[in-house]
């Protein structure tokens, strides 16, 4: 019969960790980070190159006219009318900012602190509406102002969210008037 030898008689140090594997697997992953970011935003350029055909965005006239409504908010982006996924990053409409709109006669101010300001002129307003999305954000009922506009010959939909959710429905109801306004009498003209 062999002796038992305790188990607490053979010395035994704790796992070494090793530092080389461990480095590399981190530098790895580090790599993976940079190079998936560097193609997100290289799809970002490519779509900007793709939607290029449209023109600069309009400034604000000197003399905008009467106030309608105001409103201080954050816009979200806009999109292809209609398409709430395709998402219209030329000229700055892709940069996601707060915003302080304000509606006129003569159209829609959108001035964007950190961003580059535009104006969408009353005969290119096309309505409004309540959603709950559009590109990267989605949100409850109705908690989304969306202007549909004319630029370039395609269709727009602008995203907006108020500090006050309660200002959107009197803000569709303001813009359909203008739009409907603007098409009656441009029906006329002809």
């Amino acid at each position: 019969m062999t002796p038992l030898t305790p188990l607490a008689a053979e010395p035994r140090s704790a796992e070494v960790t090793d530092w080389t594997a461990r480095l590399g697997w981190v530098g790895l992953l580090l790599l993976f980070v940079v190079l998936a970011y560097w193609l997100m935003r290289q799809g970002w350029k490519w779509r900007a190159s793709l939607q290029s055909a449209l023109p600069e965005l309009p400034t604000a006239p000197e003399d905008p006219g009467g106030t309608i409504l105001s409103l201080a908010g954050r816009y979200h982006g806009s999109t292809a009318a209609g398409q709430w996924l395709e998402r219209i990053v030329a000229r700055g409409l892709g940069t996601r900012s707060r915003a302080e709109l304000t509606l006129t006669d003569a159209g829609l101010e959108v001035a964007r602190p950190g961003a580059a300001d535009f104006f969408v002129p009353a005969d290119r307003l096309r309505g409004a509406r309540l959603d709950t999305g559009i590109a990267g954000k989605v949100l409850t009922e109705g908690g989304l102002l969306v202007v549909t506009w004319v630029h370039g010959g395609q269709l727009i939909d602008s995203g907006f969210r108020s500090d006050r959710a309660a200002e959107h429905p009197a803000w569709v109801t303001a813009i359909n008037s203008l739009s409907t306004e603007n098409t009656t009498t441009e029906g006329a003209a002809r």
